[in-house]
């Protein structure tokens, strides 16, 4: 795909971008760019970027502006099978500028993912910047419409209903799963988490996280007051145990 010329889109839409990343080796396969983007319709216990919930500030970027500085990685991307992520925050709250964007990478032959909670309305600018994706990694942070509340402050049919649409499209998905001791690591659990994504053929894989608390410091310094305690951490038995119920259910799994 080198060397060949693509066409940018006449009317170019700007986002607001948290941070950058320009060599990052955990948002997809292989090195990435990495945008990070202002905006969270979620508030989630165990977050460890809420310096990324509010929508306003951080610096405004155009389309066009994204697409110069990430293609000066693309001899990385090449080399190690990696690309470009949009993560946050939530970047499906700014669809148009990752449409954009995604279809000048696209032109260009980089790989694209979206790093996304899947609490989104499904409008029409969601669904093509999604249909442009090459990958989708999305949290399912509870199979539980009430177990996600509470973690997260909101219900999960939103992303619940965004996983069927990745799954109409056949659009390839990597579900990431957090191990909360007590909430969501518990041997029933996973085998329901098993049995649910089996059903989906676009799913290629699970990757497990188990808890950590990274982020605390960041919700003290936002004067933010930290939900999670030590009790919270998931022994390693069962984050093992967690793992071998998905490789059971035949499904390509992963413990991070």
């Amino acid at each position: 795909m080198r060397g060949r010329k693509w066409e940018y889109p006449q009317n170019m839409a700007t986002a607001k971008i948290h941070s950058r990343e320009t060599m990052g080796a955990l948002d997809g396969p292989g090195i990435r760019y990495v945008l990070f983007m202002k905006g969270c319709p979620l508030r989630c216990a165990f977050c460890q970027n809420p310096d990324t919930w509010a929508s306003a500030g951080g610096e405004t970027l155009s389309a066009r502006d994204a697409a110069a500085d990430i293609l000066k990685y693309r001899e990385f991307f090449d080399a190690s099978g990696g690309g470009f992520t949009a993560s946050g925050g939530e970047p499906l709250l700014q669809p148009e500028f990752l449409a954009e964007l995604f279809s000048i990478l696209k032109g260009a032959g980089v790989h694209r993912a979206i790093d996304t909670c899947g609490y989104v309305e499904l409008s029409e600018s969601v669904k093509k910047a999604a249909r442009l994706a090459s990958l989708v990694l999305l949290d399912i942070k509870h199979l539980d419409g009430a177990g996600h509340e509470k973690l997260t402050g909101k219900p999960n049919a939103r992303v619940l209903e965004f996983l069927e649409f990745l799954s109409r499209e056949d659009i390839p998905t990597h579900i990431r799963a957090v191990l909360i001791n007590g909430v969501s690591s518990g041997e029933e659990y996973i085998s329901r988490l098993a049995n649910f994504l089996k059903k989906y053929p676009n799913v290629k894989r699970v990757d497990l996280l188990p808890y950590h608390d990274l982020g605390a410091k960041k919700w003290e310094a936002l004067g933010l007051r930290y939900r999670l305690g030590d009790s919270a951490f998931v022994p390693r038995q069962d984050a093992l145990r967690a793992l071998e119920i998905l490789q059971n259910a035949g499904l390509d799994a992963t413990l991070q």
